[in-house]
């Protein structure tokens, strides 16, 4: 594997490859889920090109910026043991060398006012940013995102369209990958300590009922049973929502008719919690 810290040097690499290019861009503290991505890409042929960083603009909390875990050393072993061709490994100065407020970014309307985008203001304008800076430099063919983030994945699709390259460049959505008691992976999980680790497993297994009981109840029912139990094992709930997996208009009841998916976002102690299933 290959490591370029600067734009210059990476794009003259790039520019002498021959093989499509497969891109999974992270903010580091990769896990398995990232590997999948990884994997993903190396199963469709791709030259696989991953880079690491920690974006200041998408964290509306700055405490939650400050306390990201930075694990650079073992994310490179990790992308070397994968199989990873190529990490770019940028400082902020060299993706904002005019200061981040000199960067163009998009308007994703509908997308940023609901969900991810009303609890998080301003966090999918600096997701934007990055993402669209780092596909200037790379030029992917392929992009490469976890349904974990399923907001953000539609996002990042839409971004593409407003950027003009979805002839260029192609967004493939993975599945989460979780743990053995179905808690999605995720880097914020190493913040949890035990207890709450064990705890963590509720917000799959409340997605589990949301989906199970999609014939026999009605979602608000099944909603508000979620939010009480998450709420009495120790979460502070930010919402239990069931959406269009489409286009993510937010539904009050199940609808067969359509595809759904159903999106969970609750705080345990400090960490931010977030995890989705598709019902249908």
């Amino acid at each position: 594997m290959i490591i370029f810290k600067k734009i210059s040097d990476i794009q003259a690499h790039l520019a002498l490859q021959t093989k499509k290019i497969g891109f999974v861009p992270t903010l580091g503290a990769l896990h398995k889920g990232h590997m999948s991505l990884i994997n993903k890409a190396k199963e469709d042929g791709a030259l696989v090109v991953c880079s690491i960083f920690v974006n200041p603009t998408q964290f509306n909390d700055k405490a939650d910026f400050e306390k990201y875990p930075i694990t650079t050393d073992t994310d490179i072993t990790m992308l070397v043991e994968a199989g990873c061709d190529i990490l770019f490994l940028p400082s902020v100065d060299e993706i904002y060398p005019g200061g981040s407020e000199n960067v163009k970014s998009y308007a994703f309307g509908y997308l940023d006012t609901i969900l991810e985008g009303a609890k998080r203001p301003g966090h999918f304008k600096g997701v934007g940013q990055v993402v669209s800076r780092l596909l200037d430099i790379v030029q992917p063919n392929y992009l490469y995102l976890g349904q974990k983030d399923y907001q953000q994945c539609m996002v990042l699709n839409k971004l593409t369209q407003l950027m003009g390259i979805t002839n260029k460049t192609q967004v493939i959505i993975c599945p989460t990958v979780r743990e053995e008691d179905g808690l999605a992976m995720s880097s914020r999980n190493s913040r949890l300590t035990e207890t709450q680790r064990q705890i963590a497993v509720h917000i799959y297994q409340c997605l589990i009922s949301i989906q199970s009981k999609q014939t026999t109840d009605s979602f608000q029912t099944v909603q508000k049973e979620c939010i009480d139990l998450l709420s009495e094992k120790g979460f502070v709930p930010e919402y239990v929502s069931l959406a269009d997996a489409s286009d993510l208009t937010l539904l009050d009841e199940y609808d067969s008719s359509l595809p759904m998916v159903a999106l969970i976002a609750a705080k345990l102690g400090d960490v931010r919690l977030i995890d989705n299933m598709r019902l249908n």
